[in-house]
């Protein structure tokens, strides 16, 4: 294959923040295709954190983000393994990404296995009855709530939402990107938004 030119690693870096080893192995794995090179990296990324998931990660930082108006505020928890990573801008500019995200959003959970089962069940709830009174047949039914439910897990779920600067990213893309970048577990363990008058 011929070599790649400097200008489409330099333009994939830009992208992803991937590391220039990286994104020359990416390029070259895929014959220079940047949207492929993107996806060759995120699957990377998918594999690193996969490996580093179990470890404990008791070192971290506590970042907020307060609106200009003074009247919505947030602060959240993200930890790593090590006080090196905690103290690296990477990780802290990743932090205060998610405070800003999160007073943006107003997730109801971090995770899908965290949703409040009561929740849950009024929204399909809802979605099934909805069904219904336009007339589809039950096996539809169950799968339209499936749909419906996957999709509400995009708007209230941290992990699953797309970020708000980058909508074409989510927050566990964000994540795990993170943790290829940076070699170590991490995790968005809580946060606590605050609005007045709520």
């Amino acid at each position: 294959m011929a070599e790649i030119a400097a200008a489409t690693v330099k333009e994939l870096r830009d992208r992803t923040n991937a590391g220039m080893m990286d994104c020359k192995k990416a390029l070259s794995e895929t014959n220079g295709d940047i949207e492929k090179a993107v996806a060759w990296l995120r699957q990377k990324g998918l594999a690193v954190a996969a490996k580093r998931a179990g470890r404990a990660t008791s070192e971290g930082t506590i970042q907020t983000y307060i609106h200009s108006n003074n009247k919505l505020g947030v602060m959240v928890e993200v930890n790593s393994e090590t006080d090196f990573v905690a103290k690296t801008d990477q990780f802290i500019q990743f932090a205060k990404d998610i405070a800003m995200h999160i007073a943006a959003t107003n997730p109801v959970c971090i995770t899908k296995e965290e949703m409040p089962q009561d929740v849950l069940e009024k929204e399909k709830d809802i979605y099934r009855n909805q069904a219904l009174e336009s007339g589809k047949p039950a096996n539809i039914v169950e799968k339209m709530i499936e749909g419906r439910v996957e999709k509400y897990y995009k708007e209230v779920c941290l992990m699953e939402q797309p970020f708000v600067k980058d909508p074409n990213i989510t927050i566990k893309d964000m994540l795990n990107d993170l943790i290829a970048k940076l070699g170590e577990s991490i995790t968005i363990r809580r946060y606590v938004r605050f609005q007045v008058g709520n």
